[in-house]
């Protein structure tokens, strides 16, 4: 199979399992999990140097999803890649369960970092790459964050760190779907023009469409040849992708998911063809 196939593929089942997770439960953060299913396909299926038999190897790459509400969508990739059973994902924010809403690593077997307080997580994966710098490492560090979460003062005295200590081991991404809670970014806080405000960080920067496979990839291995700096890809993206009952709808950040409606959304995902790549 197609090597791009094969990872669209795999985003169209990570999009399921989120879909369905969330509509069993019955409510959830759908629309930011929606939006990052092709990223986590690349990373976790093509880039990323993890074992789900070893997931504490002290060399593994680390992925640190800062913008913590899209779990359940970082929860459907790591079932699939075989860190834990399918079947736990049915457990989602349940009583007792070991998969919150929001990424807890005391919790999830293949959880890099605890988040959900906007901006933290950012904070913590500079630290996470710092670190293996002093310690001699080689790992790569991965952190997503949101464009609603990038209004938070920290992430920027994060990104001048990094900046300044060239932090080369380093690969953020924004997901620009270009909504939050209240509303869109650009009326409740803008952050046009993004590129520019990352490159005088002292960041590198990219701008690809979020749910192109084959634009991810390579701009990825683009940024991994950057040598003296962090890199930041800005993805744009739809909020809520994939599910027409949310897609690129305000109300998909927090809302209630029907039977109905999550099961003709994955009916429609079973029915869709995907693109072939070239």
């Amino acid at each position: 199979m197609n090597r791009y196939k094969y990872l669209e593929d795999t985003a169209l089942e990570i999009r399921k399992l989120t879909i369905e997770s969330i509509g069993k439960l019955g409510v959830g953060h759908i629309g930011g999990c929606l939006s990052i299913c092709e990223l986590l396909s690349v990373l976790y299926f093509d880039i990323m140097n993890v074992d789900p038999k070893n997931p504490k190897d002290e060399n593994r790459d680390r992925f640190v999803l800062s913008k913590g509400h899209g779990g359940p969508a970082l929860y459907a990739a790591l079932a699939l890649k075989g860190y834990f059973d399918k079947a736990m994902l049915d457990t989602l924010n349940r009583p007792n369960t070991n998969l919150p809403s929001h990424c807890d690593k005391n919790r999830t077997t293949g959880i890099d970092m605890t988040t959900g307080s906007l901006g933290q997580g950012f904070s913590c994966a500079v630290g996470v790459a710092l670190g293996a710098r002093m310690l001699k490492k080689n790992f790569w560090t991965y952190v997503c964050i949101g464009d609603g979460e990038s209004q938070e003062g920290q992430v920027w005295e994060a990104a001048m760190l990094a900046g300044s200590q060239k932090l080369d081991k380093l690969i953020a991404f924004t997901d620009y779907n270009k909504m939050q809670i209240d509303g869109t970014i650009e009326q409740i806080n803008g952050l046009y023009p993004l590129h520019d405000k990352w490159q005088s960080f002292g960041w590198h920067v990219q701008v690809v469409d979020g749910h192109d496979i084959k634009a991810l990839k390579n701009a990825i291995l683009l940024a991994q040849n950057i040598s003296s700096k962090p890199s930041m890809i800005i993805m744009d993206t739809i909020k809520g992708k994939g599910a027409s009952f949310c897609e690129n709808k305000l109300s998909s950040h927090n809302m209630v998911v029907t039977e109905d409606m999550w099961r003709q959304a994955v009916k429609d995902l079973d029915e869709m063809k995907v693109r072939p790549c070239n």
